[in-house]
């Protein structure tokens, strides 16, 4: 941001405050497209304002062509059932098909004295050339998806102040063949950018490849001098707690200064934090760009920011000036978190092991490939999707290599909600030649020299470091997805652009390299990625620091109505061959005989409802597997995958609209900072401490319920709980295989505080000695009582009762819904959900987000394995 405040006296004036309120803005409505084909001008003629436009479509900007062409109706929503098919591919059409001219009329001044005006882009797929006004602003078309490019603008702007921005945008150099395989045929890895978009085995085709202008496009205003690239560092020495007393941390503060200006500046660049100032005095040439280090502060009793379940996240900002004789030419605003991160090796694992502030940490993480695979992005989508994962008790997620850098508003999100992140270059062993795949088109000795540019790979990479690098949650840069960049990319990231652009994150030549995971098993080195009996979790050890590993994720019946045709909503048999065909091409993971031992589906909305109680239980069994051998086994876990940026039926705790399925609450549940967990195998108790508090006075509560609700009590026992911590105690199995023999059982295990407060609520249900739940598959109905009340404008609190004297209220969903269209009002957030109540007991779900308070219609809606759905009313 930028302003010029001040006059020669150096008094503020009045007239200049909104100047300064706009000094920087996003040019993101009134553009305007067309294909190239209807074109006839220039890019010169084109940009004059003077041009009519006639017939041109209103285009979305940030965005791709096809997010263009579907606003206006002239493809079908490729989100949807088969219509991704009805779509023509690039491959097929040429690249001329996709490539557009963006014009964008826009109003700006000449600025007084030696303002400059800016124009930045953030992000162009792949390749642009820009004119304003008449005039080229790039001698050579601009390529690099990931490279952002800005132009003084300044002599170009019109004398009226009346401005016309034209674009044309080309798609990728080599498009691929979307063949089927992981990236089609390959060929999309010679580009620098996203390689998901030929296709991947969760994701069809993205049919334009995302060409477009898919990032931000700003304008900014300053004075002589800007302020480009600042860089926080903190320095967070010795071993820290959240609360208490804290000694001092050393923060470290350099920006880029750019004179654009055929004079020398001098000046001083300042900043103030906590009651110091901080500045130096910087001569600078005429139209130089020099970076400039301040003096180092020390900050006197730090808010120190931490990982989600381990602490606070406190955020500080700081504005860096830059003033000179007449006044504030330029300011830059930056929040950050104070916290340094380590790493060491543990030897014991023979893995990589993470420490925050001087805490050890054990990672349990995420797989993320991007928000929407049409790259339609904001702040609202991010900071959703990042608070589900700090609701499922992650502390980390990991941006796969074959997608983006993420952008700076998912890194505010996770500095926000407290996730660690993992940020891969652009790299896949499946595209860039790890493995022989007849699927591709050129062999792994040509595949590993991708992408055909290795200078803007290099480029595009210090340019994102400077982008991101101030963010608390980013944690770790990565090479690449299952491979290392070609041998002068990884030497020019490793000893050149990290050292001297950012040397305090630990780099990982790829995502299970040995110096993250040392693989002592052989295969690839991370994986599974299918449905597992819970006792693999459990009892087979597999790799230390596992980059890649999950289950299924098929949502709920209401979510496959969303995106699956009426004619093919049917139940998927057990193989492949009965998978319906719109199943298929949403990329439905079989659940093979997990679900029938609770009843053969009757139907697929029964399926889905069944699919939910294996989901639940395989992500609770993933955590508590990985949890119940941390510091032995395991450093930390990353399921494979979390989100789905299209409608696809695997890998996700939640669908592409942002509804929740089970998944998200069987991990919420297996993930807890503190927590007692069975092994089901050997019927084990736990406890596992994930946090830095050490826990006195604890009741462990063991209690076995039969199918019927009689409680039986198996043990209550005082234990104190050290932290970061495992500790075993005794084993049930004997009592759950003759209490559950006949119809199976529940086993309620729980950890109450000083206070007789629940500390951790876990549920078990155990089939009978067949293996099958015969007892679920006859439980008589619960009577519960459930009343909804307003919590606050953006909060509701659903109480339900259980009487006693009849069976547990088994796994019931709780469900915000408009009373007109019948349909889930999304997103909204849940502390809890497919909830089970024990009989003569209350659980109370409290449902908040903004959407709450936008809602004007809203009512509860519960259902559960043994309760008809209920509609309740919310009193105020």
């Amino acid at each position: 941001m930028v302003r010029k405040l001040l006059n020669a006296t150096g008094l503020l004036l009045a007239p200049f405050l909104p100047l300064a309120a706009q000094s920087q803005y996003e040019l993101n409505s009134g553009w305007q497209c067309n294909n190239i084909a209807k074109v006839t001008v220039k890019g010169e003629a084109l940009s004059a304002p003077s041009y009519k436009l006639s017939g041109w479509l209103p285009a979305t900007v940030p965005g791709t062509v096809l997010t263009t062409l579907l606003n206006n109706k002239l493809v079908p929503d490729p989100f949807y059932g088969m219509n991704n098919q009805q779509i023509p591919d690039i491959y097929t059409t040429g690249r001329d098909h996709y490539t557009y001219w963006f014009v964008k009329d826009f109003t700006e001044q000449h600025p007084a004295a030696d303002g400059q005006v800016w124009l930045h882009f953030r992000g162009v797929n792949d390749g642009c050339d820009i004119y304003l006004n008449g005039h080229r602003l790039n001698a050579n078309t601009h390529f690099g998806t990931y490279l952002r490019h800005s132009y003084n603008i300044t002599q170009w702007l019109s004398k009226d102040g009346k401005n016309r921005l034209a674009v044309v945008v080309y798609p990728p150099a080599v498009v691929g063949n979307p063949n089927g395989g992981q990236g089609g045929d390959g060929t999309i890895a010679k580009n620098v950018g996203p390689q998901y978009t030929a296709g991947w085995d969760w994701i069809q085709p993205m049919r334009d490849r995302n060409t477009g202008i898919w990032d931000k496009v700003t304008i900014e205003k300053t004075g002589a001098v800007r302020i480009k690239d600042p860089q926080i560092i903190t320095k967070v020495p010795g071993v820290r707690l959240p609360e208490g007393k804290q000694a001092p941390a050393n923060i470290l503060v350099a920006a880029t200064l750019e004179n654009a200006t055929a004079k020398s500046v001098e000046g001083t660049l300042r900043y103030t934090l906590a009651g110091n100032t901080i500045s130096r005095k910087v001569t600078l040439a005429p139209n130089a760009t020099t970076t400039v280090q301040l003096p180092d502060m020390e900050l006197k009793q730090p808010a120190l920011w931490w990982p989600s379940g381990y602490g606070p996240q406190h955020m500080y900002k700081l504005q860096l000036e830059f003033v000179d004789n007449a006044g504030v030419d330029d300011t830059e605003d930056v929040n950050f978190g104070v916290r340094e991160i380590q790493t060491y090796w543990n030897a014991h694992t023979n893995s990589r092991e993470v420490a925050v502030n001087g805490q050890k940490v054990f990672i349990k993480g995420g797989n993320w490939i991007t928000s929407d695979a049409m790259f339609r992005f904001s702040r609202e989508r991010y900071d959703a999707e990042i608070r589900f994962h700090r609701d499922m008790n992650l502390n980390l997620i990991r941006i796969w290599g074959g997608s983006l850098t993420e952008r700076p508003e998912f890194y505010e999100a996770c500095d926000k909600y407290g996730l660690l992140v993992f940020q891969d270059f652009w790299m896949s062993g499946d595209c860039n030649g790890r493995w022989v795949d007849p699927m591709k088109k050129e062999d792994q000795w040509t595949r590993r020299r991708y992408p055909d540019d290795h200078n803007l790979f290099i480029e595009s990479v210090a340019d994102q470091i400077k982008m991101l690098r101030n963010h608390a949650s980013l944690a770790f840069w990565c090479g690449g997805n299952e491979i290392t960049p070609p041998v002068d990319i990884l030497a020019a990231i490793k000893d050149s652009l990290l050292p001297s652009l950012d040397n305090t994150r630990f780099f990982f030549h790829y995502s299970n390299t040995d110096s993250m995971s040392y693989n002592t098993l052989g295969g690839n080195g991370d994986g599974p990625y299918n449905i597992q009996p819970l006792s693999v979790f459990w009892n087979e050890r597999t790799f230390p620091f596992n980059s890649e590993v999950g289950s299924v994720g098929v949502g709920d019946y209401e979510s496959l109505e969303r995106f699956i045709p009426a004619a093919n909503m049917k139940a998927p048999q057990n193989v492949k061959d009965g998978v319906d065909s719109v199943w298929d091409y949403h990329k439905y993971i079989p659940y093979f005989d997990f679900v029938d031992p609770y009843g053969k589906p009757k139907d697929v909305k029964d399926f889905a409802n069944k699919a939910q109680l294996v989901n639940y239980d395989q992500y609770r069994g993933l955590m508590e597997g990985f949890s119940a051998h941390m510091w032995d086994w395991y450093t930390g876990v990353i399921i494979w995958k979390t989100q789905n940026p299209w409608t696809a039926l695997r890998g996700q705790m939640y669908d592409y609209y942002l509804d929740p399925n089970a998944c998200l609450y069987g991990n919420r549940t297996g993930a807890a900072p503190l927590h007692v967990m069975c092994n089901p195998v050997d019927g084990n108790i736990y406890t596992v401490n994930n946090t830095f508090g050490y826990y006195t006075d604890v009741m462990l509560e063991l209690n076995a319920y039969d199918m019927k609700g009689q409680k039986k009590q198996l043990t209550q026992v005082f234990t104190e709980i050290s932290p970061k911590s495992l500790q075993k105690y005794l084993s049930v199995k004997g009592a759950i295989e003759r209490m559950g023999a006949k119809e199976g059982m529940f086993l309620s295990a729980r950890l109450r505080g000083k206070d007789q407060q629940i500390l951790d609520d876990n549920l078990y249900w155990f089939p009978d000695s067949t293996g099958n739940y015969s007892g679920l598959q006859k439980m008589e109905a619960a009577k519960v009582q459930i009343v909804a009340q307003k919590a606050g404008a953006d909060s509701i609190r659903v109480k339900i009762s259980n009487p006693a004297n009849g069976p547990v209220a088994f796994f019931n969903r709780v469900s915000l819904v408009d009373s007109k269209t019948k349909k889930r009002i999304l997103p909204v957030f849940y502390n809890d959900n497919y909830v089970s109540v024990l009989p003569g007991e209350e659980k109370v779900v409290t449902i908040s987000g903004e959407a709450i308070g936008k809602s004007s219609n809203a009512v509860v809606t519960v259902s559960g394995w043994n309760l008809s759905e209920q509609t309740i009313n919310i009193a105020k």
